[in-house]
Formats: C-alpha cells, sequence, structure tokens
C-alpha cells in the first residue's frame, strides 16, 4: 500500500497550480490496490477540463514522484 504522507507531500506540490486558477484538490482515499481518490475543489469542481488536469497534472506528477501509483480518481 502507498505511504499516504507521499501522497500528500505531491499533492502539496501540484496545489499552487490549482490554487492560482481557483481550484484545490483533496485527498480523501488511498486504496489498497494503490489508487489515489481525490476531490476536486472550487473552480477545479466544475471545470470543463477538470479531466485533464486530473489525468494530465495530478495523475502524471502522482505517478512521476510515486511510481506504484496506478491511477487518480476523482471522487
Amino acid at each position: 500500500m502507498l505511504d499516504r504522507a507521499k501522497v500528500e507531500e505531491v499533492i502539496e506540490k501540484v496545489r499552487p497550480f490549482l490554487r492560482r486558477d481557483g481550484g484545490d484538490v483533496e485527498l480523501v482515499e488511498v486504496t489498497e490496490d494503490n489508487v489515489v481518490k481525490v476531490r476536486l475543489k472550487g473552480s477545479c469542481g466544475h471545470c470543463p477540463m477538470s479531466t485533464m488536469t486530473l489525468k494530465s497534472g495530478i495523475e502524471a506528477e502522482m505517478k512521476r514522484m510515486i511510481p506504484d501509483v496506478r491511477a487518480v480518481e476523482a471522487v
């Protein structure tokens, strides 16, 4: 299972980019099968580009920093 503290570190790293556009991200869960579940907040919660932000931004950085991450999903 992934180290929740390391996942939080990566989230803290991407958070300033989201906040710059009026959004934010919250860690909800790290599953036993290495899926990170997050909640997009603020303008990211309803933005038409939120899927791209999630996959190309948050998930890409998460997998780069923690190779065992299988996926990042919004809940």
